[in-house]
């Protein structure tokens, strides 16, 4: 599985770390913004686009407070983003809301929470089951 990372100029030290991290951690993360994007919409919508063409991947963007990336995320068909700040809401909109994106802050989570936070994200599985209604009703909005 493919993780993707990207962050606007506020997000990128805190993506550093973490991707540094995943990769100690044998994840295959892939940086889509070696240089920072130029804000969080642009940085959101490069994840978007490799997901739609990668149905396994999943990807985390990062911006100052996370809410940013994750209403640009969120504006498209068939992505599920959630702005998460601990661990469990990161673990569990993955296996319940089959997430492919979590937004982090910067200024909202240290790295220590933030590695954590991420590593719960990118180990969870989906459920499935009654939670693909939800799914279903959430993709047919965009």
């Amino acid at each position: 599985m493919n993780l993707y990372l990207s962050a606007d100029k506020d997000g990128q030290e805190l993506k550093e770390i973490l991707k540094a991290y995943l990769v100690e951690e044998n994840f295959q993360v892939i940086d889509l913004t070696e240089s920072p994007a130029v804000d969080f919409v642009e940085s959101a919508n490069l994840i978007v686009q490799k997901l739609k063409k990668d149905e396994e991947g999943l990807g985390i963007a990062i911006d100052a407070y996370g809410a940013g990336s994750f209403m640009a995320a969120n504006k498209y068909k068939g992505i599920v983003a959630a702005e998460v700040s601990d661990e469990w809401s990161a673990y569990m909109t993955r296996r319940h809301n089959n997430a492919r994106i979590i937004t982090l802050g910067s200024q909202i989570v240290g790295t220590e929470l933030a590695k954590t936070t991420a590593k719960a994200f990118v180990t969870a599985d989906y459920d499935g089951g009654r939670h693909q209604i939800r799914v279903d009703m959430l993709n047919a909005m965009c």
